[in-house]
């Protein structure tokens, strides 16, 4: 796959593989700054199978049809390199070659797609990334600060169980960057309270049904627990199911805006069940994109963008649980243009 996607690079075709294509034709595009107008975008990412990213693309999708009105845009595609890193690259690097003005990047790696990235904005082409970011400061990047997001987390427990207790602690692969840098956020919270005592730190794929049986097994070894603290949505579900299905204490549990623990969440609200989540929102893509296009316009936009993490409580959850969308949707409320306008220096 990664020699196929290098020849396509080299051949000078803009994708092995386009996922979306709502483009206007545009010949020479220019490589050099220019007032933003009739854009030539491209979005490359990892991969679009998660449905996280699917609703990403149809954000993004929305926001280029409002530029395209505004006659800022004339093109964009998305292009997948389906958990293919050395096809990112290829990918990436054919736009160099198709003179695109703006790419948009989640990255499938945080160092190996930098001389690529870096190649591009060498030549002119607005490079900003969102969610899964590049090392390199040569590119503008937007994001949350996921040490941040697991202090959120920690902090919350901590005061729900008054400072003791024990928690299992329900964290993502081990050696992702995201589940280690919210575990280290998380770290450091639970070490100020030496009476909470963390039992079980358990390693899980971002999905129900491995988390299913990770929290189970962790569970059935110590069934006595005050508490769990949870990264992720499929996680926070996963915990909060089994301790449904057997009938057991519902201690707070931490979450994330997957749309099954949401519905699990109100549904048991009245039987005392609390937590606290937050978000991985989708509207980072929609900033990169407006990010982008400010710099085209001459905006001083900041290399480095730092979104605020949503907090969804017991009070305002009713405003992002969608009883009518499937359970591993990620419901979000939009962020307001002029929210967005400050965040990129406009």
């Amino acid at each position: 796959m990664a020699v196929a996607a290098s020849l396509c690079a080299l051949a000078g075709i803009s994708a092995c593989d386009v996922q979306s294509d709502s483009s206007t034709a545009k010949s020479g595009a220019s490589a050099s700054p220019a007032v933003a107008k009739d854009l030539k975008v491209g979005w490359s990412t990892i991969y679009l199978t998660p449905s996280w990213m699917q609703q990403t693309l149809k954000m993004m999708e929305g926001d280029v049809t409002k530029l395209k009105s505004a006659g800022k845009v004339s093109s964009f595609k998305t292009l997948n390199a389906n958990g293919d890193t050395s096809q990112q690259i290829a990918q990436i690097r054919a736009m160099i070659q198709q003179k695109y003005d703006v790419i948009i990047v989640d990255a499938g790696s945080s160092t190996a797609l930098n001389p690529a990235l870096e190649q591009a904005v060498a030549a002119g082409i607005t490079v900003v990334a969102f969610d899964s970011l590049p090392t390199s400061t040569k590119v503008i990047r937007v994001g949350t600060d996921q040490k941040a997001w697991g202090s959120m987390m920690a902090t919350w427990l901590a005061d729900k169980l008054k400072g003791k207790g024990s928690v299992i602690a329900m964290n993502g692969p081990a050696g992702v960057s995201v589940s280690e840098d919210r575990w280290a956020g998380a770290a450091a919270v639970f070490k100020k309270y030496p009476d909470i005592k963390i039992v079980s730190n358990v390693h899980s794929e971002y999905n129900l049904a491995p988390a299913a049986q990770a929290f189970a097994s962790a569970y059935s070894a110590h069934p006595e627990i005050d508490g769990v603290f949870s990264q992720g949505g499929a996680l926070s579900a996963a915990a909060l199911q089994t301790l449904v299905k057997q009938d057991k204490k519902l201690v707070p549990i931490t979450g994330e805006n997957y749309n099954g623990f949401l519905k699990m969440w109100r549904s048991h609200q009245k039987a005392g069940f609390s937590s606290l989540a937050t978000a991985q929102p989708n509207y980072l893509a929609v900033i990169a994109l407006e990010a982008a296009v400010a710099k085209r316009e001459g905006v001083s936009v900041p290399q480095d963008i730092t979104v605020p993490l949503p907090e969804i409580t017991d009070k305002n959850l009713a405003d992002y649980v969608k009883p009518d969308q499937p359970d591993d949707s990620y419901p979000i409320t939009d962020l307001p243009q002029a929210e967005i306008d400050k965040l990129i220096g406009k």
